[in-house]
């Protein structure tokens, strides 16, 4: 049995300090906005990943432009808040001058229909993937495998998972 790690670890550099983080702030919270329609939220989410930086929970290696490496955790974060937030859809009514928001928890019964089709044609696009794709796709993407399993499992490396994958999605788009 394998135990060295499949990987070399890289040694962490020096972690950037707020001032560094500050030049790439309008950046990240342009590409926060452009997924995030909600100012607000994107906002926090990229106060959320200088939080990260600063505090030491998210380690810079160096195997990337700092950017990219921001940009990564960002679109992380930006997951998070979507998984947090699904379900929770908002509805705003004008009464007398007054915002009134209802919670919507559960889709319409046509919403459920529509999602359910959806699903079944991206998941048959995905049988039509090649083989390469189509197993990361399953693994990676459905089945939400971490990355390392997925690697060893394909004997494949970090970055060719990572090519894979956006192959994939380009055919899925197409």
């Amino acid at each position: 049995m394998h135990t060295t790690a499949p990987f070399p670890r890289a040694a962490a550099v020096p972690a950037p300090d707020w001032r560094e983080l500050a030049t790439h702030r309008s950046a990240l919270l342009g590409f926060a906005r452009r997924r995030i329609y909600d100012p607000a939220l994107a906002e926090d989410a990229v106060h959320d990943v200088f939080e990260a930086v600063l505090s030491g929970r998210a380690t810079f290696v160096g195997r990337s432009a700092l950017r990219t490496w921001l940009v990564g955790i960002l679109k992380n974060k930006i997951v998070d808040l979507v998984r947090e937030r699904a379900g929770e859809e908002r509805l705003t009514v004008e009464e007398g001058g007054d915002d009134v928001e209802w919670a919507s928890p559960d889709p319409r019964p046509d919403e459920v229909a529509e999602q359910r089709e959806r699903l079944a044609r991206t998941l048959k696009r995905i049988d039509r993937l090649p083989q390469g794709l189509r197993d990361v796709m399953i693994r990676r993407i459905l089945h939400e495998e971490s990355t390392h399993d997925v690697c060893n499992a394909l004997g494949i490396t970090e970055e060719n998972l990572f090519v894979r994958v956006f192959r994939a999605r380009r055919h899925l788009l197409s």
